[in-house]
């Protein structure tokens, strides 16, 4: 049985993830930040699948609660074999207005957490010289979005990580790849005025926006086995925008 962590899994996206590679056999770790009660709802749709799961709660930007997340699946689960990271936050502003404290907030958890995790995960995958690591994007990463300087910088510095690892580390039958989601329907994006949801809809070639299953059906491409010769790429999630 493989073991997959999925950083943010409580939610959104992660949440998503987590229940579909349940779905496909492995047993699952749920990374989340502060919310138990959401963590603990999705442990129980994984092991209603018939497999193990378990919820850890750690702050991915620190050194110190990321090694005992690892320490505490490697006990429960085993070692990590598939390494979702899907943490991610934001903290929108035009850059005139935006603080020093936004910026590095939103870099520490989505790119340094991502390297603590891949750091941390890598040791037991070059030892069993296999493993998948596989990197929650976006778009903005690559094309850059108004009011987003600090997230758009922070998804793509996860592609340049993820380029970067996966021509370290191929040699040791490790896959390391990226997704790049557009428009996806979460919580995250609910909030966000009709106007603005109409403008991205008219640049959408195949009219709809995306659910997190539509994310979650790649991540269980890039983490099994017909996967096995995709490593250094970034898959975009966007309904052709």
């Amino acid at each position: 049985m493989s073991t997959a962590l999925i950083t943010g899994g409580s939610r959104g996206i992660g949440r998503v993830i987590a229940q579909t590679l349940a779905e496909k056999g492995y047993d699952v770790a749920v990374c989340y930040a502060g919310n138990e009660a959401a963590a603990k709802e999705c442990v129980a749709a994984c092991e209603a699948t018939g497999v193990k799961a378990m919820c850890v709660k750690a702050d991915v930007s620190r050194q110190e609660d990321v090694d005992a997340m690892f320490a505490a699946v490697k006990e429960r689960l085993g070692a990590v074999d598939v390494l979702v990271n899907n943490a991610g936050i934001t903290r929108d502003n035009l850059l005139i207005r935006m603080s020093l404290d936004d910026y590095e907030t939103v870099l520490d958890t989505n790119l340094k957490g991502a390297f603590l995790c891949t750091k941390a995960a890598i040791k037991d995958m070059m030892k069993n010289r296999k493993g998948k690591i596989i990197n929650i994007t976006s778009i903005v990463g690559i094309t850059g979005n108004a009011g987003q300087t600090n997230y758009s910088a922070s998804k793509a510095g996860l592609i340049g990580l993820t380029k970067s690892v996966a021509r370290e580390y191929g040699g040791k039958g490790i896959c390391v790849n990226a997704v790049a989601p557009g428009f996806i329907e979460t919580e995250m994006t609910g909030g966000l005025p009709e106007a603005v949801k109409n403008d991205y809809l008219s640049r959408i070639p195949l009219k709809r926006f995306g659910s997190p299953k539509d994310v979650a059906n790649v991540v269980a491409f890039l983490a099994s086995g017909d996967a096995d010769y995709v490593t250094g790429q970034v898959i975009e999630v966007t309904g052709g925008m």
